[in-house]
């Protein structure tokens, strides 16, 4: 299976009123995310499933990425995906799903950061960081006696933005950013 983890866009501040559960997109994290949308179309990425944290941002991500690469179905609310969620009951969430060839996950740091560093390493101390709108491709994802995958790449938005994302460009190997 090829696990792709996408952490939200820039929402906007928590405060006056507004609970961290509650914080929306702004229209940067948006447009930012539409970005990140047209480079995954460019790259041909298509997911059999979208599954998103319940926060307002992460759900907000997951149906800009939906509706920009046309899927039938709406991205399934994963309560794990929590900004302080446990790896390992990500990756018992995602065994559920093993049948499937390619799921995306929306959520939030420091948890994005902490799976990947529990898949590719068996523990929490990979050092990776996720910034806002940042996509990572892990292929061969496992879950038999503990998590296992390897790490193809991880890219930030703005590296998806100047990679001339509207189409596909002559050269453009996604393997370069992180192998």
């Amino acid at each position: 299976m090829d696990l792709f983890i996408l952490r939200h866009g820039r929402a906007e501040d928590a405060g006056h009123g507004i609970t961290d559960a509650e914080r929306k997109l702004t229209k940067k994290g948006r447009d930012e995310i539409a970005g990140v949308v047209e480079w995954m179309a460019a790259q041909d990425i298509v997911f059999d499933l979208i599954a998103t944290s319940p926060l307002v941002r992460a759900k907000e991500t997951a149906e800009i990425v939906a509706e920009g690469l046309g899927m039938p179905k709406k991205p399934k609310i994963w309560k794990v995906l929590v900004p302080g969620g446990d790896p390992d009951d990500v990756c018992r969430e995602i065994d559920d799903h093993a049948d499937a060839a390619a799921i995306l996950l929306v959520g939030h740091e420091p948890l994005l950061s902490s799976l990947i560093s529990r898949i590719i390493s068996g523990d929490g101390n990979a050092g990776i960081v996720m910034t806002k709108g940042a996509l990572a491709k892990i292929r061969n994802y496992s879950y038999q006696t503990r998590p296992s995958g390897e790490l193809l790449w991880l890219i930030t938005a703005k590296q998806m933005a100047g990679t001339g994302h509207r189409s596909k460009k002559p050269g453009l190997d996604t393997h370069a950013f992180i192998h």
